[in-house]
């Protein structure tokens, strides 16, 4: 309709599983792949008369965290028990915070299309991650995998101050990226170690008066692509309910939906619960959480140089684009190879070609970070200066690059025992170029000749020297030469 405008107010809740060695109130193993159940004890199954023991090292990598997002962190703080039924909850009830959370009031930056918006952080807790329901084969009943069950899980809660799916799935891809940097968390979303709940609704402006829809919570999205489809369907659901049906947030309910990725639609599951309905109240088995200044002052002085100041500092000083300054500091251990190859000489532009071209390629390849292909720093830092040197060519460089991933020897060592390196003497190259021109008269007549096929013909002659010197010849050597022989038969 050409008299209706509506506005989308996203807001995100993020659950973050955190790195840590045991579970979030007991020694369990905090690990994923082991077999169904076998990382549980009395406490996370929720026996009676266990008692639960914080894990410092749990809070500590929040604390990280809130303060990498500019949040004030509590001096004090307690637990409490969120009281509802599911089977993969033993206690049937989960410990978090509630109303004094760990932190609080934060912010981060986000940029989309090259505008930089400031993302209001609500708040950041701790709580208990649940167990895992498997819906596996065809026996006829879901079974129950207990090990996740008191993991250590950050939520991380936004204002709704997102406006458009791809500012979500942006702040998405900013903070998997923040938490990696602090090493607190893999934030791996194949293995549910991340996982994302949009709240969006919209308000949508005709004839003068405004209309807001009920709030839906779309739940556990596995990947930032899901999270950005989910968005952009739930908007199309949402404005075309309210044009059938004229439901707004004061005459309808708020909702849970889950994501089908097969359909690309979003799915009722009920309507959403209140705090009310969960029945908080302080945990009775731990004590309140207090913590000292020199504690929160020595995690401070520990953040390392943050992303987003890491990218705009790789964009000033080695002149990037947004595009690769991003690709660089999406893994804080790739970004630290990077500089640790610059300071052994490489040159920038080189350097960062090879990592955004072949070394990243044989990362995906191997479902690793390009720091985890074993490559070292002063290898990776040889090679580049190859081709800085015209020792070698881009192509060479990648033959190379796919040796190095085996072969512990230096790249030159590699070149020269191969016969790799580039040939830029010039008597040397003149003699081929003699002989090529001879055979090719036709070539060397279009090629002097202004016109359509002259450029063709220079290629083909640089083509028939770079093929009889097996891609040897040094192209710059090789074009000043038979530009040089083509002025002089004019």
């Amino acid at each position: 309709m050409s008299d209706l405008n509506y506005k989308v107010i996203i807001g995100l809740e993020i659950h973050v599983q955190l790195a840590t060695q045991s579970k979030l109130f007991c020694a369990c193993p905090n690990r994923f792949g082991d077999e169904p159940n076998s990382n549980v004890c009395p406490v996370c199954m929720g026996s009676p008369g266990t008692l639960p023991v914080m894990n410092k090292k749990a809070y500590e990598f929040a604390v990280r965290t809130a303060m990498a997002m500019n949040c004030e962190i509590a001096r004090y703080t307690k637990w409490d028990r969120k009281s509802y039924y599911y089977p993969d909850l033993p206690k049937n009830y989960q410990i978090s915070q509630y109303d004094l959370p760990l932190s609080q009031n934060g912010n981060i930056e986000i940029t989309v299309a090259g505008e930089q918006k400031k993302i209001r952080i609500r708040r950041i807790h701790l709580e208990e991650d649940a167990g895992k329901l498997l819906h596996e084969g065809n026996v006829g009943f879901s079974q129950v995998d207990l090990n996740r069950t008191g993991t250590p899980l950050m939520e991380i809660v936004t204002e709704p101050d997102l406006s458009t799916p791809e500012e979500a799935r942006v702040f998405g891809t900013e903070l998997r990226t923040l938490v990696r940097t602090l090493g607190v968390s893999e934030a791996n979303m194949q293995q549910g170690q991340m996982r994302l709940e949009p709240n969006i609704n919209l308000v949508i402006t005709k004839d003068g008066k405004q209309y807001k829809t009920p709030i839906a919570e779309v739940k556990n999205l596995g990947s930032l692509r899901a999270l950005e489809r989910a968005c952009a369907y739930e908007i199309q659901r949402q404005l075309a309910d309210w044009e059938k049906t004229g439901v707004t947030m004061e005459t309808g309910f708020k909702s849970t939906r889950g994501w089908d990725e097969q359909t690309g639609t979003t799915v009722l599951q009920r309507e959403k619960e209140e705090a009310e309905d969960y029945r908080y109240f302080p945990d009775p088995d731990l004590v309140p959480v207090v913590v000292e200044k020199d504690w929160l002052d020595a995690i401070r002085k520990s953040l390392p140089e943050l992303p987003i100041a890491r990218r705009a500092r790789f964009q000033t000083q080695f002149c990037f684009s947004e595009k690769d300054a991003t690709t660089l500091v999406e893994d804080r251990a790739t970004a630290d190879l990077f500089e640790q190859a610059l300071s052994l000489g490489a040159p920038v532009k080189v350097l960062c070609n090879h990592f955004i071209s072949f070394w990243a390629m044989h990362a995906n390849q191997r479902g690793v970070s390009i720091a985890e292909l074993g490559v070292s720093a002063p290898r990776m830092a040889s090679l580049a200066k190859l081709v800085g040197d015209n020792k070698i060519n881009n192509t060479t460089a990648a033959a190379l690059a796919e040796k190095l991933l085996t072969c512990p020897d230096d790249p030159a060592d590699i070149a020269q025992r191969e016969n790799l390196m580039q040939v830029s003497d010039a008597s040397s190259l003149e003699k081929i170029l003699d002989e090529i021109l001879i055979a090719n008269a036709k070539a060397v007549e279009d090629a002097r000749t202004p016109g359509k096929k002259q450029q063709k013909a220079f290629g083909f002659i640089l083509g028939q020297v770079m093929q009889k010197t097996r891609g040897q010849a040094n192209p710059q050597v090789v074009n000043q030469l038979l530009q040089k022989k083509l002025a002089e038969k004019n």
